[in-house]
C-alpha cells in the first residue's frame, strides 16, 4: 500500500503548495489591509473548488465502473495518457515560473481586490479547483494503477497536509522555502513517475483493443521474478514498471523519459543576459567555481536519465522479444498431469488443457499435505484455460476431479530454490459434517425453546396481560434471532415468522403482515390483546411448524461458512438502521442475539480456521469483544436498551464502524473453509 503512496503524496504536495500560495496571499493581503470581512469570499471559492474536484473523482469512478471490461481499460489508458500531459505541461510551467511566482500571485490577488468580492471568490476557486482537478485526476490514474486506492488516497491526503502545513509557515513568516529548488526537483521526480503512467496508460490501451502489441513483450520476467514480491511491488507502485512489459511500453518509457527529462534540465540554466567581458578580462573565481557548479548539476539528471534506459536496453537485448512460452497441461482421468515437467520457481503460468470427455476442475496441490496453489473450476471438454500460479521450495502434482467421477492424482515433481508461498489448505465436505451435525442440535434445541416462548407469548395476549406480552416477545425474538445461520433452510417459514412489512402494498395494515414483527407493532402502537392474540397463535403454530419440519430440511454444508458473515451483514444493514423497528426500539438487542448466534458457528469452525489462519481467529475474537462492548454501552441497568434512532452519536458511529471492521475481518472465512474436491 505505501509503496503505491508515493506519487499521489508528491503530486499533492505540489499541487497543494501551489494553490495554497494563492490562497495565503489572498488572505495576508486582506488582513494587512484590514480587509478581514472580506475572508468567507476567499473561503467560499475554496470550498466550491474542493467540491468539484471531489464531484470530478466521483464522475472518473462511476463513469470508469459502469463499463464493460474492455472499455473500462480502455477508458483508463486514455485518462493516464491525458494525466500524463497535465502533469508534464505543470511541470514545465513551473519551472518556467518558479522564480517569478510570489509576484505573479500578488499582482493577481491586486487586480481581484480592485474587481470587487465576485473577482475574490473567482480567483481563490480558479487558484485550488484548477489544481484540484489535476489531482483528482492523477489520484485516480494512481488508483487504477495500484488495483486499490487506500495507497493512494493516503499519500495524497498526507502531501496536501504537508503543503498546508508548508503555507501556514509561510503565511506565518516562520518558514523559509526556496520554491525554485522545490518546484525543480520534485518536477524531476514527476517526471519519472509520468513515464511509468505512461507506460501503464499504453498497456490499458493495448488491453483495451485500442491499440496493437498486446501480446509483443520486450521485456518478460515473470518466470524469474516473483511480481508479488516486495522488490517487485516496490517497483511497480513507484516507477510502474512491471515484470512484463510490451515494445510499446518500453519505447514509450525511454523515449519520453529521455525527451522530456533533457528539455526539462536544459531549461533549468538557461543562460540570462549578461555585459559581455572585455578580451583581456579574466574570468573572477567566484564566476569560474558557479559554472564548474553548473556542469556538476547535470549529473543527478542525466543519472536520472540513463540508468533507466541503461537497465531497459540491457533487459531488451537479453530478451528474445516473445512472451514466455507456457506449459500445456492435459487434464482428463487418464492423462491428468500430461506434459507437467519441474518448473522455475516463482510465477507460473500453465495452460489446462482438458483431453477428457466431461467437465473436470483442476487442481495444483501438495499430493502430501493436499494444500492447494491454484484451481480452475469448470474446465470443459476441448478447452484450455490459463492457471497463473506462485511456487516455491517443495512437491507439486496436478489433481483432476471429472464430474461424477473420482479424483486423478499425476506424478509429483519436485522444486527446489524458492521462498515459501502461501497455499490454502481445503476443506471437504466430510471435514463440515461434524460442526453441520452439531449445528443442526443446536437449531433443533433452540426450536423446541421457541416453541415453548411463543406459546407462552400467545397465553399473555389471551390474558390481556400487554406487559407480560411485551417481555415475552422480546425474549422469543432473541431466541430466534439466535439462530441466524440456519434462516437459509427455514425456507417460507422465516417469512411468516420474521418477514418484514416493507414492500407489503398496505405496509403495516396488510393482511400478509404477521409473525414477530406483526406482533411488536401492535403491542407498541396501542393494539388490543384481543386484536393481537390471533396473530400471537398464528407465530406459535408457524415456530411449530418449523420445528417439525427442520429435521427434514436440506442444510448446504457451504452455508455454515457463509453464515459467519451474512448473520452480521444484515446486522449492519437492518438492526443498526433501526429498518427493522416496529416500535419496540430493541434493535441494539437484536444485534446481540445475533453476535451470540456468529460465536455459535465460529466455535463449531474454529479448529478449521485454527488449521488454515489462525492469526485469524485472535483477530475476529478481538473484533467481537469490541463490538460487543459497545452494544452493551446501550443496554439500561434495567435490562431495557437505547433505541438506535436516539443513541449518542459518537456512539452510534462507533458501532458502525465496528461492526465494519468485524465484517471486513470475518470475510476471508467463507473463501478460506469453501468446499473443495482437492482433498
Amino acid at each position: 500500500m505505501w509503496n503505491d503512496a508515493f506519487p499521489s503524496f508528491l503530486i499533492g504536495l505540489r499541487e497543494g503548495l501551489e494553490a495554497g500560495l494563492v490562497v495565503s496571499i489572498l488572505v495576508a493581503t486582506l488582513v494587512r489591509g484590514d480587509e478581514k470581512g472580506r475572508l468567507p469570499q476567499v473561503w467560499t471559492g475554496v470550498l466550491a473548488a474542493i467540491g468539484l474536484s471531489f464531484s470530478f473523482g466521483a464522475v472518473l469512478t462511476f463513469t470508469s465502473a459502469n463499463l464493460s471490461a474492455k472499455a473500462q481499460e480502455a477508458f483508463g489508458g486514455c485518462l493516464s495518457v491525458i494525466a500524463v500531459a497535465f502533469v508534464t505541461a505543470m511541470v514545465f510551467w513551473m519551472r518556467k515560473n518558479a522564480r517569478n511566482l510570489s509576484g505573479e500571485i500578488k499582482e493577481k490577488v491586486t487586480a481581484a481586490l480592485a474587481l470587487g468580492s465576485g473577482m475574490l471568490i473567482v480567483t481563490s476557486f480558479l487558484a485550488v479547483g484548477r489544481e484540484g482537478l489535476e489531482t483528482a485526476l492523477f489520484i485516480w490514474t494512481t488508483a487504477q494503477t495500484a488495483g486499490e486506492s487506500t495507497g493512494p488516497l493516503i499519500g495524497a491526503a498526507i502531501g496536501l497536509v504537508l503543503a498546508t502545513v508548508l503555507c501556514w509557515g509561510l503565511y506565518r513568516r516562520v518558514l523559509k522555502i526556496n520554491l525554485t529548488k522545490f518546484f525543480t526537483w520534485t518536477g524531476v521526480g514527476l517526471i519519472v513517475i509520468a513515464a511509468g503512467v505512461l507506460a501503464y496508460g499504453l498497456r490499458d490501451l493495448q488491453e483495451g483493443g485500442v491499440l496493437p502489441g498486446a501480446t509483443a513483450y520486450a521485456v518478460d520476467l515473470s518466470g524469474s521474478i516473483d511480481q508479488n514480491s516486495w522488490y517487485a511491488t516496490l517497483v511497480q507502485g513507484v516507477l510502474n514498471l512491471t515484470t512484463q512489459m510490451t515494445w510499446l511500453q518500453v519505447v514509450a518509457y525511454v523515449v519520453y523519459l529521455g525527451v522530456v527529462m533533457t528539455l526539462f534540465v536544459r531549461g533549468l540554466h538557461a543562460p540570462e543576459p549578461v555585459a559581455t567581458p572585455k578580451p583581456a578580462e579574466a574570468k573572477p573565481e567566484a564566476v569560474a567555481a558557479s559554472e564548474a557548479g553548473g556542469n556538476r548539476r547535470w549529473v543527478v539528471p542525466a543519472a536520472v536519465v540513463a540508468v533507466p534506459a541503461v537497465v531497459a536496453a540491457v533487459v531488451i537485448v537479453s530478451s528474445d522479444g516473445k512472451q514466455a512460452a507456457a506449459a500445456t497441461v492435459a487434464v482428463s482421468p487418464t492423462e491428468c498431469g500430461k506434459g507437467f515437467t519441474a518448473p522455475q520457481p516463482g510465477q507460473q503460468t500453465f495452460q489446462m488443457h482438458n483431453t477428457g470427455a466431461q467437465t473436470s476442475e483442476v487442481y495444483l496441490v501438495n499430493p502430501t499435505t493436499n494444500a492447494v496453489y491454484g484451481e480452475i473450476e469448470g474446465l470443459a471438454p476441448g478447452t484450455t484455460r490459463a492457471l497463473v500460479a506462485t511456487l516455491g521450495s517443495g512437491q507439486y502434482a496436478w489433481r483432476c476431479v471429472p464430474t461424477g467421477g473420482k479424483a486423478v492424482t499425476s506424478a509429483a515433481v519436485t522444486v527446489s530454490g524458492g521462498g515459501p508461498v502461501a497455499a490454502v489448505l481445503p476443506v471437504s465436505e466430510q471435514d463440515l459434517a461434524g460442526p453441520l451435525a452439531q449445528y443442526k442440535s443446536y437449531v433443533d434445541a433452540g426450536l423446541a425453546t421457541l416453541q415453548t416462548q411463543t406459546a407462552k407469548l400467545a397465553a399473555d395476549l389471551h390474558t390481556g396481560d400487554l406487559n407480560a406480552a411485551k417481555a415475552d416477545w422480546l425474549t422469543a425474538h432473541l431466541q430466534y434471532s439466535s439462530l441466524g445461520a440456519a434462516y437459509g433452510t427455514f425456507q417460507d417459514f422465516d417469512k411468516n415468522i420474521n418477514g418484514r412489512a416493507d414492500g407489503l402494498p398496505q405496509g403495516v395494515n396488510d393482511p400478509d403482515f404477521h409473525g414477530f414483527h406483526r406482533v411488536e407493532y401492535g403491542l407498541w402502537h396501542g393494539q388490543s390483546a384481543t386484536t393481537l392474540a390471533p396473530v400471537a397463535d398464528r407465530l406459535a403454530t408457524d415456530v411449530t411448524g418449523l420445528r417439525k419440519a427442520f429435521p427434514t430440511q436440506d442444510f448446504d454444508p457451504s452455508d455454515l461458512p457463509l453464515r459467519t458473515h451474512e448473520i452480521l451483514e444484515n446486522t449492519l444493514q437492518f438492526e443498526l438502521t433501526a429498518d427493522t423497528d416496529e416500535g419496540s426500539g430493541t434493535n441494539l438487542a437484536t444485534a446481540q442475539a445475533n453476535v451470540a448466534g456468529t460465536q455459535e458457528l465460529l466455535t463449531l469452525l474454529r479448529p478449521l480456521i485454527a488449521k488454515r489462519s489462525p492469526a485469524l481467529l485472535g483477530t475476529v475474537d478481538a473484533d467481537l469483544a469490541r463490538f460487543s462492548g459497545l452494544l452493551k454501552q446501550a443496554q439500561h441497568p434495567d435490562g431495557s436498551w437505547t433505541p438506535v434512532q436516539q443513541l449518542d452519536p459518537t456512539l452510534r458511529a462507533q458501532l458502525n464502524g465496528s461492526l465494519g471492521q468485524l465484517l471486513e475481518d470475518l470475510s476471508p472465512i467463507p473463501d478460506l473453509l469453501e468446499i473443495r474436491k482437492s482433498a
